[in-house]
C-alpha cells in the first residue's frame, strides 16, 4: 500500500470538528514516505517476545518534505532523507528492490531453490536480475527521475548484496506469493517493463521475469491456482495478453511468450 499517511489523514480528519481541522492543517504534517527494508517472517522461538520483528541491517527512509508543517530547519532526524519528489523514490524502490526480489523468486522457484539467497547465488539468475535492474527498468528510472548513474548503480549492487544475505532466511514462497498482484499494471514487474518500453529501452530480462511468474504453480497459493486455471482456460498467449495488457501482436507479448516457452524447457523443479 502506498500513501498510507494520506489515508491516515483522511480517517483522522473525518473525526475532527471544523476548528480542529483548521488547526491541524496549519500545525500537523501527514507526510507520506518510502521505506526500503526487507522484513522476512520471524520465528517466535528466536526472540524473547512474540512482538519482536526481525529485519535486515540496511534501511532507507525517504519522507515527503512538502507535507511537513512547522518543522524547524535545524531539526534533523537520524536516518531520514527528505525529498520534494517522493514519487521518484517510491518508484525506485518498487521497480528496483521489489522488482528484483520478484524476478529472483520466480526464477529461483523454477530452479528448485527455496530461499532468495540461494537463488541470487545462481549466476544465471544474478545476470538476469542485474540486467533487468540496471539496463532496463533502472535505465528508464534514471531517465524519468534523473537519478545519478553511479548512485543508482551502487543502489542496485547493494540490493543484490542484500538478497544474498543467508541470515534473512527469506523464503521464495513468501516473496513470490500472490502472483496476480505482482502482475498488476504499474506494479513491480509490468511497471518497469512499460516504463522501459516507453523510453525505447530493451525489456528482455524483465520479460523473462514476467514469464517466470506465469509458471509459478503452488497449490497453497490461491492466486497461483487462479493464474494456472486462467492459462489452462485461455491458453498462455491470451492469458498473457489479458493480464499484462500487451497486445498479442506486440513485441512485448512476443518476448514474454518466447521466454515462457524457453523457461518451461529448463524448469528443473523436482
Amino acid at each position: 500500500m502506498v500513501n498510507q499517511t494520506s489515508t491516515l489523514r483522511k480517517h483522522v480528519f473525518a473525526s475532527l470538528e471544523d476548528a480542529d481541522k483548521t488547526w491541524a492543517n496549519e500545525n500537523v504534517g501527514f507526510a507520506n514516505c518510502s521505506v526500503d527494508r526487507i522484513v522476512p517472517p520471524s520465528d517466535a522461538k528466536d526472540s524473547g517476545t512474540p512482538l519482536d520483528v526481525g529485519v535486515e541491517g540496511f534501511y532507507e527512509w525517504v519522507v515527503d518534505e512538502n507535507a511537513l508543517q512547522r518543522t524547524r530547519p535545524d531539526v534533523h532526524l537520524k536516518g531520514v532523507r527528505l525529498t520534494t519528489d517522493l514519487q521518484a523514490y517510491v518508484e525506485r524502490k518498487l521497480f528496483t528492490l521489489n522488482c528484483g526480489h520478484a524476478i529472483t523468486a520466480y526464477l529461483g522457484f523454477l530452479r528448485g531453490y527455496t530461499t532468495i539467497d540461494e537463488a541470487i547465488r545462481d549466476d544465471g539468475i544474478l545476470r538476469t536480475v542485474r540486467a533487468a535492474l540496471l539496463d532496463e527498468g533502472g535505465a528508464a528510472l534514471r531517465k524519468r527521475h534523473k537519478f545519478d548513474d553511479d548512485e543508482y548503480r551502487q543502489y542496485v549492487e547493494k540490493t543484490l548484496e542484500r538478497f544474498a544475505n543467508p541470515r534473512l532466511k527469506d523464503e521464495i514462497v513468501r516473496v513470490a506469493r500472490q502472483p496476480l498482484r505482482k502482475l498488476e499494471k504499474g506494479d513491480r514487474l509490468l511497471g518497469p517493463a512499460c516504463m522501459a518500453r516507453d523510453y525505447g529501452l530493451p525489456i528482455d530480462n524483465l520479460a523473462k521475469g514476467i514469464a517466470a511468474t506465469f509458471l509459478y504453480e503452488v497449490p497453497e497459493d490461491k492466486q497461483s491456482v487462479e493464474l494456472q486455471k486462467k492459462i489452462e482456460k485461455l491458453g498462455i498467449e491470451k492469458a498473457v495478453a489479458e493480464i499484462t495488457g500487451f497486445g498479442e501482436d506486440s513485441e512485448e507479448h512476443r518476448k514474454v511468450i518466447g521466454a515462457y516457452h524457453a523457461l518451461r524447457k529448463t524448469d528443473t523443479r523436482c
